[in-house]
């Protein structure tokens, strides 16, 4: 009977689940269910609707077992991975609230009030975490001010995927990879920090996250409510933070490799092996986040396809790919005078992002933009000069000269901005594979299951042996500026 293994699989913009299966020393995928995401405007606020996305959920892992039985074979185990940060507020198993989004302005209230009871600096020589407004931390910080009777009601907080992995399984956990995301865990020790905890005056709040454990772990069995087929399943803790799935789905034939997890953000960055807590470090806003396996994931999270994904939706031209290729080829002869600042905070939130990207460029003096292939050719020149000057950094704080960048995630689909990447870095890109993140997920599954070896290296080996779709990308023209 054929072994499956299924991947939850769900970003900020979109999710999916697809089965995996190892067969011949290969990785093959099916996708079996995919459905959009966004966020929503409650009450003044953007909250997640988690109903809807459960809903999704459960759709998802009925097609999951409709496949599994046409292909004659049974479902080991699911693994969930979501994006970070965002947390759901339970009280006796029943969720009090839909999620707030990270990418509500409000936010910065949080982080104003943290920081006004202990320095950037002081948490970042503990947790090593990248300033973001809308760390975990931040969101509890502007929740208990704002709102601290849901707060003090709720009886657990849940990082989105370990939500998930309740209601599926009635089971408990933080898994570690997103609990680093949060600010509030101690980047050497892998434990929560209680001095930032205090200091933050979030005592009674972190007390409520469910007991940390690791990816490679089992959660629990999957609950009968949830289909027939099913008596066996277990939900096994995967690295929950996507980008963490999306690291162990490089495929490196090295130990030592740059990777950009591209997608609504640009994950830039390395594994490495103890975090890296200097004021260099701090002061050029890199983040030691918690990868499988006790690695750390150094990196730096950049601005990516989201500022592209919001013109497109303002043109409503979001569903149109035959525009999107129209326009890139257009864009590709184009040559912007001037680039952005990807370090706006007004480029986070949604909303008419072609008026904000000219706000920004006539605050600054420069031209603003007329028509629909100059925004593209400017966001994606932007993007590729952002990836370079942080990987110039990220070569002197880690002390390594990384000869490749490996482009993986929905962006690596873009050829103009892997093109782009490469020019401006003067480094080979590797592009692909598109869906590392679910590969990562399933290789971790398919490790607990003693499918795929447990070292990391034979395990990128074997994706990079499957049938996954990998473009190189090669410096053209002079270094850009």
């Amino acid at each position: 009977m054929e072994k499956v293994f299924g991947a939850i699989d769900i970003g900020a913009s979109s999710g999916r689940v697809i089965a995996g299966t190892f067969v011949a020393g290969k990785i093959s995928l099916n996708e079996v269910h995919r459905f959009p995401n966004g966020a929503v405007e409650s009450g003044g606020i953007l909250v997640w609707d988690f109903t809807k996305l459960m809903d999704e959920v459960r759709v998802g892992i009925t097609k999951l077992s409709e496949h599994a039985n046409g292909v004659g074979g049974s479902i080991v185990s699911l693994g969930i991975d979501t994006w970070a940060v965002d947390y759901g507020l339970v009280r006796d198993g029943q969720l009090l609230a839909q999620p707030n989004c990270y990418r509500d302005p409000l936010n910065q209230i949080g982080a104003d009030d943290v920081h006004s009871r202990i320095s950037f600096a002081e948490m970042y020589e503990i947790a090593g975490l990248q300033f973001l407004p809308f760390n975990s931390i931040y969101q509890l910080a502007r929740q208990s001010k704002f709102n601290p009777e849901q707060l003090e009601s709720a009886t657990d907080i849940m990082l989105i995927p370990d939500l998930i992995g309740f209601l599926l399984t009635g089971k408990k956990a933080t898994e570690k990879t997103n609990a680093s995301t949060t600010g509030m865990l101690d980047a050497t020790t892998r434990s929560w920090s209680q001095e930032i905890i205090e200091r933050a005056g979030l005592t009674q709040a972190a007390s409520k996250f469910p007991e940390l454990r690791s990816a490679g772990e089992t959660l629990g069995k999957v609950l009968p409510e949830f289909g027939d087929g099913l008596e066996n399943t277990h939900v096994v803790l995967v690295g929950s933070h996507d980008t963490a799935s999306a690291v162990v789905g490089v495929p490196a034939s090295v130990d030592e490799f740059a990777f950009i997890s591209s997608g609504t953000w640009s994950l830039l960055g390395s594994e490495i092996p103890a975090p890296i807590l200097s004021e260099a470090s701090r002061r050029s806003n890199f983040t030691n986040e918690l990868g499988v396996q006790n690695r750390v994931r150094y990196l730096k999270n950049l601005s990516g396809l989201w500022l592209l994904a919001e013109c497109l939706r303002e043109w409503k031209l979001d569903t149109d790919l035959n525009a999107l290729g129209s326009l890139l080829i257009e864009a590709a002869n184009f040559n912007p005078d001037s680039l952005l600042d990807l370090a706006d905070v007004n480029l986070i939130s949604p909303g008419n992002m072609p008026y904000k990207i000219n706000r920004q460029l006539e605050r600054a003096g420069k031209n603003p933009l007329g028509k629909k292939h100059e925004y593209v050719a400017v966001i994606l020149h932007s993007l590729a000069k952002s990836y370079a000057d942080n990987l110039g950094f990220l070569e002197i704080l880690t002390d390594k000269v990384f000869d490749a960048i490996h482009v993986v995630g929905g962006g690596s689909q873009n050829a103009l901005l892997s093109q782009l990447t490469a020019n401006y870095s003067r480094k080979l890109v590797l592009a692909g594979p598109v869906e590392a993140t679910a590969i990562g997920n399933l290789v971790v599954q398919m490790q607990a299951a003693g499918v795929v070896p447990m070292e990391l290296s034979e395990a990128r080996a074997i994706i990079a042996n499957s049938t996954f779709k990998l473009t190189t990308y090669e410096p053209e023209g002079k270094k850009h500026g």
